[in-house]
């Protein structure tokens, strides 16, 4: 005699079917347009292999620290491209129809589905509260190690070279030993001490804030601004930091990409301006909020595909219809997250655009539906009333399609 398991799964083997599928579907598409966005953006930093001389391995640490945002972004809008996908090839290869004759309601036929919704909108979730914001924090941090700490490798032969915003240097010529010959420093990170310095010769040495720059023999070139006078100073030794603050601190200002949700709800004192705090709460709650857009998209792939009659050439309004909405909805996203950034009084919004399309989905696959009976129903199709008791003797008689009744006797 066999035992039935305790540790049943509660998803049929129909169900595993449809997710594996959808599973499978989601991965492929997924890696494939992180990818492309990743060759798209990581164009940006193919100067600094080209140009800067910089190792391929720190070109791909450097980009990879974006990947995480690209999955979190893209992840929602993929799934509802799978399951759009999935479920119409289902329904174009007639097994969605047979799985409906077989008992099969639109509910039981979206819960694969469902379930890997909610376990994508777990992922996104991990994503936007932790990963994301540490892989944002690791970038900054390698940027700016590249553009300070490692700026005397940037330093090239009869080139302009910026090393960080409003600090341009040119060096003429550079011996084996690391000498630089004939240097130009355009230093502007400091409005109210902008100078432009020459020198004769020069050598980069490594310091505690960042690189700097031993200036021989040069002159130190000033407006002064309330004048317009030139000042020049001679000097016969100078020291430049090339960090990116004139102080020469390597600390900078933090994104809103950057930091927890804790921080965002509640900065520090000082830490931002007042203008910036409704930008800041609208970033918390749109981490807060996108992964259920994931299941609100599924929601609206699976509304598209399962309502509605069958219809034996397949139909493609409904699929449009589901396409339009989601682009409407991404759309709507964006403009939301951009009025809740500017007002804080927009932040509802944020969830009921991540929340509602998914409430109306949900309702639109849970509502019975209601059989119609076409006013003129034609007789083939009509409903057969009960026929009365038979008494005496029942004569043969011929049907209009030929069949024939045969004679007999029926007693009550």
């Amino acid at each position: 005699m066999a035992f039935a398991s305790p540790f049943r799964s509660p998803l049929t083997r129909l169900d595993r079917y449809i997710f594996r599928q959808i599973l499978l579907a989601l991965v492929a598409v997924t890696v494939a347009l992180v990818a492309l966005i990743w060759l798209t953006q990581s164009l940006r930093f193919v100067e600094l292999i080209v140009n800067r001389g910089l190792s391929p391995f720190v070109f791909l640490r450097l980009t990879a620290l974006l990947v995480p945002s690209f999955v979190a972004v893209i992840l929602p809008i993929t799934t509802f491209v799978v399951v759009q996908f999935v479920y119409q090839r289902l329904a174009g290869d007639r097994e969605l129809t047979v799985m409906r004759a077989a008992g099969q309601s639109p509910l039981s036929l979206a819960k694969p589905t469902i379930v890997l919704a909610v376990g994508v909108a777990i992922l996104c979730f991990w994503l936007n509260v932790w990963i994301v914001p540490s892989s944002f924090t690791a970038f900054r941090e390698y940027q700016f190690e590249i553009r300070n700490r490692i700026a005397a490798f940037l330093l090239q032969e009869g080139v302009f070279t910026t090393i960080a915003n409003n600090l341009t240097v040119y060096v003429r010529h550079r011996d084996p030993d690391g000498t630089l010959h004939g240097i130009l420093v355009d230093d502007e990170r400091n409005p109210a001490d902008a100078a432009t310095i020459i020198a004769q010769a020069g050598r980069i040495v490594p310091g505690p804030l960042g690189p700097r720059v031993i200036l021989f023999n040069g002159a130190r070139q000033e407006v002064d601004k309330k004048t317009g006078r030139l000042n020049l100073l001679t000097f016969s030794e100078n020291v430049i930091n090339l960090a990116e603050t004139a102080s020469g601190g390597d600390d900078h200002f933090r994104d809103d990409s950057e930091v927890s949700i804790h921080e965002l709800l509640h900065p520090a004192p000082g830490e931002i301006r007042p203008q910036d705090i409704p930008k800041w709460r609208a970033e918390a709650h749109r981490r807060l909020s996108a992964p259920l857009t994931a299941i609100s998209y599924a929601l609206v792939a699976l509304a598209s595909v399962l309502t509605g009659g069958f219809r034996r050439h397949g139909g493609f309004a409904r699929p449009l219809i589901g396409v339009g909405i989601t682009v409407g909805l991404v759309a709507l996203g964006l403009s939301v997250n951009n009025l809740a950034a500017r007002q804080s009084a927009f932040i509802p919004l944020i969830w009921v655009q991540a929340i509602l399309p998914g409430v109306v989905a949900a309702w639109l696959l849970l509502r019975p539906e209601r059989i119609r009976v076409p006013r003129h129903l034609p007789a083939a199709v009509a409903p057969i009333a009960p026929a009365p008791p038979m008494t005496g003797t029942a004569r043969g008689t011929t049907t209009g399609t030929g069949a024939s009744v045969g004679v007999g006797k029926t007693e009550v």
